[in-house]
């Protein structure tokens, strides 16, 4: 099965990179999005299996839209630049699946988080 994937995140390079990677890694990416309002908006109209949301995004907090992103049904991997040891239990408390550092992004490592 492939999962359906939206990419939130402010750098257009890392969103390119980010499905490129995902695409050779057998994953659907069915859209992306520059900011939180817009990746809300996103999830709720394509229905995505899982939305990679970055922590900091220029007009909201990641994880105050992991609620909002799984009333749209989506699972929710948080994504940054920085380490998750970096946000300390704000990863676990925000509700999310899990946390990938940009740099250690793959198809297995969100596999592995989504179980």
């Amino acid at each position: 099965m492939c999962l359906r994937v939206v990419i939130v995140d402010d750098h257009a390079r890392f969103r390119a990179q980010a499905a490129e990677l995902l695409k050779l890694e057998r994953f659907m990416v069915v859209g992306d999005a520059d900011t939180g309002e817009r990746g809300v908006e996103l999830s709720r109209r394509l229905a995505p299996d899982v939305v990679l949301l970055d922590v900091g995004l220029p007009d909201a907090n990641g994880f105050d839209l992991v609620h909002a992103m799984h009333a749209t049904g989506a699972a929710v991997v948080l994504t940054s630049s920085r380490a998750s040891a970096d946000y300390g239990r704000r990863v676990v408390e925000s509700g999310a699946e899990g946390f990938i550092a940009k740099g250690e992004l793959s198809g297995d490592a969100i596999r592995s988080l989504l179980g």
